[in-house]
């Protein structure tokens, strides 16, 4: 019984913690989604898997940026099961077969500032390291790393032979590795050599 009333005491805790959130929670999911409705929903699904998951919050982890990262891959999951739901048009017959061709250019894709909005939920350390990165090599490794585009999609984007992107990722990843050695190994992600 004793129990019960301990873990019922910090379920209520943790759920008053992430509660003090939510007006950031808002803030970053209306700019992800640019719709009020949308962050709304993108808000109350984060804040469900953040109560439904609170045994997965480890004590002293910054419940900001724990909270932030169920809101990011909560978008990006929304986002890709959306690009893969067939879309349907209902057409009454009057419709001219000829005029209503799609245009094949205007693939479903995010937003050409996603990845910058992606870049404020990441902390300064690590949105610096991407700054500080050769224009070359930051636009390939926030293609590959913040958009999920393929090899083949960046070396279109960037108009360049793949050989050429994977270099550019390979070089560009190994700059963010070096810059951010300290940053991992403070937060226990990296071992204690620093890789060349």
């Amino acid at each position: 019984m004793k129990r019960t009333k301990e873990n019922t005491r910090r379920s209520k805790e943790f759920e008053n913690l992430v509660l003090e959130h939510l007006d950031m929670l808002y803030g970053v999911a209306l700019r992800l989604t640019r719709n009020p409705t949308d962050a709304q929903d993108l808000t109350q699904n984060t804040v469900v898997k953040a109560l439904r998951f609170h045994d997965r919050f480890q004590e002293g982890t910054y419940i900001k940026a724990w909270l932030l990262t169920i809101l990011r891959n909560t978008f990006i999951n929304e986002y890709r099961r959306k690009a893969r739901r067939p879309q349907f048009v209902e057409l009454d017959g009057s419709e001219s077969g000829t005029d209503q061709v799609a245009e094949r250019e205007g693939q479903f894709g995010p937003p050409p500032s996603t990845a910058n909005e992606m870049l404020e939920l990441v902390d300064d350390e690590v949105r610096l390291a991407v700054e500080s990165l050769p224009d070359d090599f930051r636009q390939a490794v926030v293609m590959a790393d913040l958009q999920d585009m393929s090899y083949k999609e960046i070396a279109e984007a960037m108009d360049c032979p793949l050989g050429t992107v994977m270099s550019r990722l390979y070089r560009g990843r190994r700059m963010m590795r070096e810059q951010l050695h300290a940053y991992a190994k403070d937060r226990g992600l990296a071992g204690g050599k620093k890789r060349r």
